[in-house]
């Protein structure tokens, strides 16, 4: 099994889109596993303090849930920062999956 993550970053004046996407490119299907509603999570990092992150303040469905992504496919999750903070900073979008991880990175800056 072998996962790789991509974060993209669409920075606009009064917010940050973010869309993470996890790809298997191995040679069998992965199977992912979560025990709630939350498939992946995004923080906005300055340094090594932590500015902003999505899960903070929400609340998920209490509920197990697979998800199957086939060799050469790959699935995207989605996150939004509204009203960010002027500067540059490290955003890193996380896999919230029990059974597998994966993660990455982009520089951002307003």
């Amino acid at each position: 099994m072998a996962l790789t993550g991509s974060l993209d970053a669409t920075v606009e004046s009064d917010r940050v889109s973010f869309t993470f996407t996890v790809a298997n490119d191995g040679d069998d299907p992965v199977t992912l596993s979560f025990r709630d509603s939350c498939s992946a999570d995004f923080a906005v990092l300055d340094g090594d303090e932590e500015r902003w992150r999505w899960s903070h303040g929400r609340m998920f469905t209490q509920a197990l849930q697979s998800e199957s992504i086939d060799p050469g496919e790959s699935v995207s999750y989605e996150g939004e920062w509204q009203q960010p903070e002027t500067g540059t900073h490290t955003a890193v979008a996380t896999l919230e999956a029990d059974n597998q991880n994966c993660e990455a990175s982009t520089e951002i800056s307003m």
